[in-house]
């Protein structure tokens, strides 16, 4: 086996009840870092069950805050898990086996199965969710310094793992709205730190076009009434950031 040739990084903050089973499904691995953001409750805790390889790391941003994490890293190769996440057996044992015969490629993307509101959603863009390599040689990609929904920089090739990753990112729809107001307000203070400036077609019209893309175009309404769902939230949401983007242009009286 060659699981002490990988090292898995976790990102946490406040998330004792997520925490053990992210943990659970990566404990074959031989390092363990977690990067935790201060958390006040008993994330750390439960974090030294499994490791002792904890690092307080402020949080300025989603991206720094992973390029911060794999500086602690002793392992070339790297699976980046974040706490709401479960590594599959498949995808461990897809790991193992390219590890055995040595990865043919500098960073894989690895598809992502979402449960929300008790079903796994098969469209609405959730699946298979490539957004950034979550395997990689840490030497050929960092992060970009995005305060959210970072992207990546690969100096390298490019493939596809077969194995699921399995994220719960949301307990309750209470959950959902906490997430969506940090989110939201991380986005608009970085499009307000670029320059970008709110108008009211903006709030009209892109909100209209999430909705659009996420039940039609990528055929939320085949995930039923949690497709639905799911689309009106991300389109409350959109509507959300520019409306905090107006309020940061709005001087305080």
């Amino acid at each position: 086996m060659n699981a002490g040739k990988i090292s898995v990084y976790v990102i946490a903050y406040n998330e004792e009840a997520k925490l053990r089973d992210c943990l659970e499904s990566v404990k074959w691995a031989g390092e363990i870092v977690v990067a935790d953001s201060f958390s006040t409750d008993k994330t750390v805790e439960i974090a030294r069950q499994y490791t002792d390889k904890i690092v307080e790391i402020k949080f300025e941003g989603f991206g720094k805050l992973r390029n911060e994490a794999l500086k602690h890293l002793s392992n070339e190769w790297v699976l980046s898990v974040d706490s709401d996440e479960r590594v599959t057996p498949e995808l461990r044992d897809e790991l193992l086996s390219l590890m055995e015969k040595g990865p043919e490629c500098d960073a894989y993307l690895v598809p992502r199965k979402t449960h929300f509101m008790g079903r796994w959603i098969r469209h609405c863009g959730w699946y298979p969710d490539f957004r950034q390599p979550q395997f990689f040689n840490k030497n050929k990609m960092k992060y970009s310094d995005q305060l959210v929904h970072e992207t990546y920089e690969l100096d390298g090739r490019l493939g596809r793992l077969k194995g699921h990753v399995l994220q719960f990112p949301f307990t309750d729809l209470g959950q959902y709205l906490k997430k969506m107001d940090r989110y939201s307000d991380l986005r608009a203070r970085e499009m307000h730190s670029k320059g970008k400036k709110f108008s009211v077609l903006n709030l009209i019209v892109n909100p209209l076009a999430m909705f659009f893309r996420m039940f039609v175009a990528k055929l939320g309404f085949l995930d039923g009434r949690e497709g639905l769902v799911l689309s009106y939230l991300y389109a409350y949401y959109t509507a959300i950031k520019y409306i905090k983007l107006w309020e940061k242009e709005t001087p305080v009286k």
